[in-house]
């Protein structure tokens, strides 16, 4: 339980903090110019805290378990991507079938962010959970 206690907030804080970075660089150069009023004027926090603290459920669930499970950080970032792109793809590709505004470029953009996030919060996830554990065991 420890370990996957750890592995949880060590994915969580590394998503967060990665995408943070994004959003506030690139929401005013990238989805601003194509989605112009369908985006919100003022940030809502209720439903991102909700999506971070789900999002780093299943990345840790399905990512950094299988890389701690193999030992491998190759494994966790591999399936973080697999997850990123999948979760991703829900999003952008529903918004690019219904939304007249969303364009192939913006999936494609949102697509590979959400692929390069994921499998780096997977791996820093995984490497920060074994690091942590083993120090935790050595001095338990």
């Amino acid at each position: 339980m420890k370990q996957y206690s750890i592995a949880y907030l060590a994915t969580l804080v590394a998503f967060v903090a990665i995408d943070f970075v994004w959003l506030s660089t690139m929401a005013d150069r990238l989805y601003r110019p194509i989605l112009g009023d369908l985006l919100a004027p003022d940030f809502r926090v209720a439903p991102a805290i909700a999506f971070y603290l789900l999002y780093a459920a299943g990345l840790s669930f399905l990512a950094v378990r299988a890389g701690l499970m193999s030992g491998s950080l190759r494994t966790a970032a591999l399936h973080g991507a697999v997850v990123g792109v999948t979760s991703y793809a829900t999003y952008d590709l529903t918004n690019q079938s219904t939304l007249n505004n969303w364009s192939t470029f913006l999936t494609i953009a949102d697509l590979s962010w959400g692929a390069l996030l994921s499998a780096v919060a997977a791996a820093a996830g995984f490497w920060t959970t074994q690091r942590l554990v083993e120090y935790l065991d050595r001095n338990e």
